[in-house]
């Protein structure tokens, strides 16, 4: 018997990195997971590699409307869960003098404003005694540069998982969240020239008091544990950062 059969869980940005690292340690142990992702040729792929046992979604996750379609198709599949991880978001690199109202409203309506209503328009499905996991970052606790928007939006969800456990309390439902540091998750691959990635890794990995980058089975073994093993915990952020955000 697997660790998590019988599990069901739904991974918002489920087909790269953490998320998709997540979907398949659950899958590994027996859990049946849907994850959502944005780009039809991921999409695709991910299905494939995920194989049975997983529903691949194309969903925006900061349209209000995908997302009510998302929870309609959940119940459909699954009817109710009990794991919610919401891991959707994007980065977003410009000095302060430089962001854009465009910027400012992409950052917080995907990193923030989509994840609240996501958690709202699912929690119905949410068995009693499930979880919700939510991505923040150590961003939301320390001033990086070039972030400040991705910082203001972290900081949000770090905010919403107190106030979201405290509403959540009465149908036994924990809310935690896992504060990722510097993970090799392709995110810096997609967001900065090449030419700047090598010495943007070398520079946190200089700075990080393990001297490297985490790995993305490195986080979802935290999300795992939050979600199902952490049963006198909500309102809680672990941090899985090499000791950045404490050393």
């Amino acid at each position: 018997m697997g660790r998590y059969d019988g599990k069901r869980a739904v991974i918002t940005g489920g087909t790269s990195g953490i998320g998709l690292a997540t979907a398949k340690l659950l899958l590994e142990h027996g859990a049946r997971v849907l994850v959502t992702g944005r780009t039809r040729a991921t999409l695709d792929a991910v299905s494939a590699e995920l194989g049975e046992g997983a529903v691949v979604v194309e969903s925006d996750a900061a349209s209000l409307a995908a997302i009510e379609a998302l929870a309609d198709r959940v119940k459909s599949e699954f009817g109710a869960i009990d794991l919610l991880y919401i891991n959707a978001g994007v980065t977003r690199f410009a000095p302060f003098e430089s962001v854009t109202e465009e910027l400012y409203d992409e950052v917080l309506e995907i990193n923030a404003k989509g994840p609240y209503f996501t958690v709202q328009k699912l929690a119905p499905l949410i068995s009693e005694g499930g979880a919700v996991v939510v991505t923040t970052s150590v961003a939301n606790e320390l001033g990086y540069p070039m972030i400040s928007a991705y910082s203001a939006s972290k900081a949000a969800l770090r905010s919403m998982v107190r106030s979201l456990a405290r509403e959540l309390l009465p149908r036994r439902i924990r809310v935690n969240a896992v504060s990722p540091g510097p993970i090799e998750s392709g995110i810096l691959e997609k967001t900065l020239p090449p030419e700047a990635v090598d010495q943007t890794k070398q520079t946190m990995s200089a700075e990080n008091p393990m001297q490297r980058f985490g790995r993305p089975e490195e986080v979802a073994r935290a999300v795992a544990f939050l979600a199902f093993e952490a049963t006198y915990t909500t309102g809680e952020e672990l941090a899985v950062d090499g000791g950045g955000s404490q050393l």
